[in-house]
Parts: C-alpha cells; sequence; structure tokens
C-alpha cells in the first residue's frame, strides 16, 4: 500500500501545531478568540497555496467538536451539496469546509445561501484567489474574511524539523544537514506543502538517512541564489533593474538582468519589467510597452537561455524610450482620493437608473453630446487626476487632447443636452 504524502501525515491537529500565521492563531488571533469562545462564523479564508487555509479550516471545526463535511467547488457537484444540507437537518448544524470556494457557481450558491443565512450551515470557504474580485457578493457579505500570509522561511524551517520527529512523518529515521533544510525553506516560496513534499523526495534519495544540500540540488530545480544563500543581494538586484531602466542607464540595466538570468529568476524578471513598463514608460511610448509583454511571452515560451534574447532587447527597448510615470500617478491620486471620499455615482450612469425620465437618462443614441456631459459627481465636478507629462510626441497629443477637453463645458443636465442641435 502507498503511504500518504508527508504534507498529508503531519497536517496539524490542533491549533497549537499550526505554524505560522501568528496574525491569526496568535494569543490575539481571531481564530484562537473564536475557539477559546466557542464562537463560530462564516468565513473565506484566502492566501497563496500550501499556507494553511484548509487546515486551519478542519481545526476549528474539530475544535469546537462540530460536525463537517470537506467539499471542492470545483469537483463537487449539486448533488454533494445536497447531502450535507440533508445531514445538517439531522444533525441540526453542519460545518460545510468549501475548497476552492470562488469557482462555487450561480446553481450551487443559490441552493446554499438560504441554508448560510439561516444558520443551518456554517461555511468556511477557502481560495487562492481574491475574494473581493472572485467570490460573489452575496457570498462574500455572509462571511469574515481572513487572509493568510506565505510562511516565512523560519517557520518553513521550523515546519520542516518538526516533521523530521514527527512520529506520523519521518519519525527520526533521517537527518538533514542545516544549508539544506534552508535551501528548502527558500525555494518553497512560502508554501508548507510544497517544502514538505521536497523533504520528503530528498529523504527518499538518500543514501545514508542524512539529507545534505548535494541531495537537495540533485532532486529540485532550485536557483543558484538561493543555494549561495544571497536572498537578499538577489532582490538588491531585482530592485537595482528597475531603478536603471527609470534612470535610463542600459549598461546598468542589462548588468542587473544578466544577474536575475544567471540566476534563472524567470518569475522576477517578468513581474519587475512588466511593472516597469507600464509604471515608468507607460503613455511616452505604449508600442514600447506591448512591445515589452510580447517579450517576456517569447521568453517563456524558448525558456533559458534563450530567453536572455527578447529580454535583452527588451530592456534596452525600455531604456532608451522616453519615460512618463503619468498614468501612474493619475490612478494613485484618483485611488487615495476615492479612499477617503467614497461618492456615490451619478444616477444616469448608473447600470440600471430607477426613477428617471426617459429624457434623464443616458443618451446612447447621441454621441455628439457624450463629449458635453458632466461625469464626475456634481461635489468633484472640476477634480483632475491626470497630469501629462510633455516627454513624447505620443502624450504630447494626448495633452493636447486633454486641453481640448477641459475647455468644454460640462453639465449632468441631460434633457437640457438634448435640445441641442445634432452636429
Amino acid at each position: 500500500m502507498i503511504n500518504q504524502p508527508l504534507a498529508f501525515r503531519v497536517r496539524p491537529q490542533n491549533i497549537d501545531e499550526v505554524v505560522g500565521q501568528e496574525h491569526l492563531t496568535g494569543p490575539k488571533g481571531f481564530v484562537r478568540k473564536m475557539i477559546n469562545n466557542k464562537s463560530l462564523f462564516s468565513l473565506i479564508l484566502f492566501g497563496p497555496p500550501g499556507t494553511g487555509k484548509t487546515t486551519v479550516a478542519m481545526i476549528i471545526a474539530d475544535s469546537l467538536d462540530l460536525r463537517y463535511r470537506l467539499l471542492n467547488a470545483t469537483t463537487n457537484n449539486k448533488k454533494d451539496m445536497e447531502i450535507a444540507v440533508e445531514e445538517a437537518k439531522m444533525y441540526g448544524h453542519m460545518v460545510v469546509i468549501m475548497d476552492e470556494v470562488h469557482r462555487l457557481n450561480k446553481d450551487k450558491q443559490d441552493y446554499l445561501l438560504p441554508h448560510i443565512e439561516s444558520g443551518l450551515i456554517t461555511l468556511i470557504g477557502a481560495t487562492t484567489a481574491n475574494p473581493y474580485h472572485s467570490i460573489n457578493p452575496a457570498i462574500r457579505s455572509r462571511c469574515h474574511l481572513l487572509e493568510f500570509n506565505p510562511l516565512r522561511i523560519d517557520a518553513i524551517e521550523k515546519a520542516l524539523r518538526n516533521a523530521l520527529i514527527d512520529s506520523r512523518g519521518l519519525d527520526n529515521k533521517y537527518t538533514i544537514d542545516d544549508d539544506a533544510i534552508s535551501a528548502i525553506a527558500r525555494m518553497s516560496g512560502g508554501d508548507i506543502r510544497f517544502a514538505l513534499n521536497q523533504l520528503e523526495v530528498c529523504a527518499l534519495c538518500s543514501d545514508n538517512s542524512n539529507i545534505t544540500l548535494d541531495i537537495v540540488k540533485a532532486n529540485t530545480r532550485i536557483p543558484q541564489y538561493l543555494i549561495d544563500n544571497d536572498e537578499d543581494g538577489h532582490y538588491d538586484a531585482v530592485s537595482a533593474l528597475q531603478k536603471s531602466i527609470r534612470g535610463s542607464d542600459v549598461d546598468a540595466a542589462l548588468y542587473y538582468l544578466a544577474r536575475l538570468i544567471a540566476a534563472g529568476d524567470m518569475d522576477s524578471i517578468e513581474r519587475r519589467l512588466t511593472v516597469t513598463a507600464w509604471e515608468d514608460v507607460g503613455l511616452a511610448n505604449p508600442n514600447a510597452v506591448m512591445r515589452c509583454c510580447q517579450a517576456i511571452a517569447s521568453a517563456k515560451i524558448v525558456g533559458f537561455p534563450e530567453a536572455a534574447i527578447p529580454l535583452g532587447v527588451a530592456v534596452c527597448d525600455l531604456c532608451l524610450s522616453p519615460k512618463s510615470k503619468s498614468g501612474c500617478y493619475a490612478i494613485q491620486k484618483a485611488v487615495n482620493f476615492v479612499e477617503n471620499n467614497p461618492l456615490p455615482v451619478p444616477k444616469f450612469m448608473r447600470l440600471t437608473p430607477h426613477g428617471l425620465k426617459e429624457e434623464e437618462k443616458f443618451p446612447y443614441d447621441r454621441p455628439d453630446i457624450w463629449a458635453k456631459i458632466q461625469y464626475l459627481p456634481e461635489q468633484i465636478k472640476n477634480m483632475q487626476f491626470y497630469e501629462g507629462w510633455d516627454t513624447s510626441s505620443y502624450e504630447r497629443a494626448l495633452m493636447e487632447n486633454y486641453k481640448k477637453l477641459k475647455q468644454t463645458k460640462r453639465s449632468n443636465d441631460i434633457p437640457a443636452l438634448l435640445k441641442e442641435k445634432t452636429r
């Protein structure tokens, strides 16, 4: 019989065994207080893979001595949920732990919602997606949202050492060198499940029951910068790449790109070049931004070492391009304003405007007056978020059009605008 995976065997059984997530499971954490007070709420647990979401959900139910059923929104059908509800009716209550809860379709949601509302079902959903974007508002409004963070390296190392001595785990049959356990923890990216799987593979491949760094390197694709224990220096290079592009120093940017290529860190290169293109080049040269995205896609297709070619071309392109942060500053200004001033959308612009006469609604058939309509709320009708940069012919054209549009007197009096003659 094939053994269960190590990550499954050493899964924490109570809240004190959970490693990491102290903001939730520590003395002042919401989950610990909920268990200590024997209280229960419907929850959405969200965060990266392997951070303990499902494990904590099961611990909550077990600690409160509650019946629960573990379901998956992708693989379990409506019939499975009907069975869970029937069990809940039989016992008076049931906790439903729903993995991939963001994939719960409307049919399943409509079935579960009244039972969640009545308290017959307490839902604890787990998801790697952002619940503010991916969870149906009807579900989200009935749940308390708890964010799980990637585990720190020291927490991963602690969990790995626990697994080595745990009777359910490797049961003291193996030892591991410090640099080996550090390498596994660093390469895990905060995913404890991944780290435990790697530990189990390395244990299987050790000839004398001692896991060394050479064994880790031989059995995993581990970036060189993690092996060299120079994580700070590596991420300094990531930061330096963006600053060099922003400063139009193509030689420096190529040097720092080469360091990331030598480390084989495609993920950091992809993220940093993408955000740099949009943030620092932006409206000064949108074509360079698009070319950068195409270069990254090409690099991922061909892989290293050939990936260095499109990436190098993209870095040269971005460095020697004119720069503009106007788009970046504009959206930052808008977000900062909205956070402190959440104004309602004018009635005529709402998706389903109610209580308006036909002539007061948005005039879809009058494109000649669209540019004369006041779209901002009345309280901030003269607010400006965009301030153009005079760094390229493209953005100068945008600025000229912006100034021309600003000279137009806008109005939210739709009936009056409709009386104007069609051009």
